[in-house]
C-alpha cells in the first residue's frame, strides 16, 4: 500500500481504515513540504516485498491481489501473509516502478529499505519459481541473486534523480545472509547502496545463555570491519525503544542508566561508523513508561552530537 498518491499501489488502510480509499490529501507531499520548512531531510521508508501480514482485506486494485487471483507467482501467500516474490521479474519491475515514482514525484532526499527481504528459509515458499528459472545456482544463492538484482535496480533508479538509496538490514551480518538471503556485505563492498544502517538494537553488555555474539559491541565491530566501496556510508540503527524496557539480556542494566545510547554513540565513533539513527522518536520524546530515563538519554545524546 502507499501513504502517497501512487499509480502502482493502493492507498493505505492506515489513512481511512479502508485500503484503496483516497483520503483526500497526500501525506508524503505534506511531509516533504514541512521537512523543507524545518530544514530537515526526509527519506521514503519502504518494505520491499511484504504486502500484508494477517488477514487484513486487500483492495481490488492491489496488484498482489490481482496476481493471486490470476495464479501468477509474482505474489505468494505464506504463513497467513502475502509477499511479492523476489524471484519474479514482474514483481521486481513493480517495486522498481514504485521507487522511481517516489523519487520522480516527491522532494525526498533518500529511499530507505527496511529489512524485510525473504520471509522464510523454507524453500517450499518459492520452489516452483526456482525450478522454472532453470538456474544452476543453489536455491539459497539464487535467492540472494534475486535480492541483489532488486537492490541494484532500485539504486540506479534513485541515483538517476539524485536521491540516495540505503537499507536497514538486520543487525547480525550472518543472519542477513543465511536467513533473509540479503548479502549486505556485498552491497557495502560493491556500492549497491549509498549507505547501510544495520539494526543494532541490543546493549553493549547483552548476553543470552552465555552468548554475547549479539551484543552491540560485537555486532558494531563486525559491521565496521567489512570493506566498503568509496563513498558508501555505514551508520547504525540504535534501539531507543529499549530505554526503560531492556533488551532481554541475562546481565547488565545499561538501559536503565540514562546514557546507554550516548555510550553506544561513543563506541561507534571509535569504530569509525559514520552516523546513527534512533528507533524511534517517541521512545525518547513521548515515553510515558520511563519519562525521566528518556529525558536523560536525550540530553546525553545531545551532549555527544552537539559537542
Amino acid at each position: 500500500d502507499a501513504l502517497y498518491a501512487s499509480d502502482f499501489f493502493p492507498w493505505s488502510r492506515y489513512l481511512t481504515g479502508t485500503e484503496g480509499q483516497d483520503p483526500g490529501y497526500d501525506p508524503l507531499e505534506i511531509m516533504c513540504a514541512l521537512a523543507d520548512e524545518e530544514g530537515l531531510r526526509i527519506e521514503a521508508w519502504l518494505n520491499p516485498y511484504r504486502v500484508r501480514i494477517g488477514d487484513q482485506p486487500m483492495s481490488s486494485d492491489n496488484q498482489a491481489k490481482i496476481w493471486l487471483s490470476q495464479g501468477s507467482d509474482a505474489a505468494l501467500e505464506w504463513n497467513g501473509g502475502v509477499y511479492y516474490n523476489p524471484g519474479s521479474p514482474a514483481a521486481r519491475k513493480l517495486i522498481v516502478n514504485g521507487v522511481r515514482e517516489i523519487v520522480r514525484n516527491y522532494d525526498v532526499d533518500g529511499v530507505h529499505f527496511d529489512d524485510y527481504f525473504y520471509p522464510t528459509t523454507d524453500f517450499a515458499f518459492d520452489s516452483a519459481t526456482y525450478r522454472a528459472s532453470g538456474s544452476n545456482l543453489s536455491q539459497a544463492d539464487w535467492r540472494r541473486e534475486n535480492v541483489n538484482a532488486l537492490m541494484e535496480l532500485c539504486h540506479a533508479a534513485a541515483r538517476r534523480y539524485g536521491v540516495r538509496f540505503g537499507a536497514a538490514p538486520a543487525g547480525d551480518p550472518e543472519q542477513n545472509y543465511t536467513l533473509q538471503y540479503s548479502d549486505a556485505a556485498r552491497w557495502l563492498r560493491q556500492g549497491t547502496v549509498d549507505y547501510l544502517m544495520p539494526q543494532l538494537y541490543w546493549g553493549q553488555e547483552y548476553v543470552k545463555n552465555g552468548d554475547a555474539s549479539h551484543s552491540f559491541a560485537q555486532l558494531a565491530a563486525a559491521w565496521a570491519a567489512l570493506p566498503r566501496a568509496a563513498g558508501v556510508k555505514l551508520y547504525a540503527g540504535l534501539g531507543a525503544y529499549r530505554v526503560g524496557a531492556g533488551d532481554g539480556s541475562d546481565a547488565g542494566s545499561e538501559w536503565f542508566s540514562g546514557h546507554a545510547l550516548a555510550d553506544q554513540l561513543a563506541l561507534l565513533a571509535r569504530l569509525g561508523v559514520q552516523g546513527a539513527g534512533l528507533y524511534r522518536y517517541g521512545s525518547l520524546f513521548a515515553n510515558s513508561d520511563a519519562p525521566a530515563l528518556a529525558e536523560s538519554e536525550a540530553e546525553a545524546i545531545k551532549g555527544v552530537w552537539q559537542g
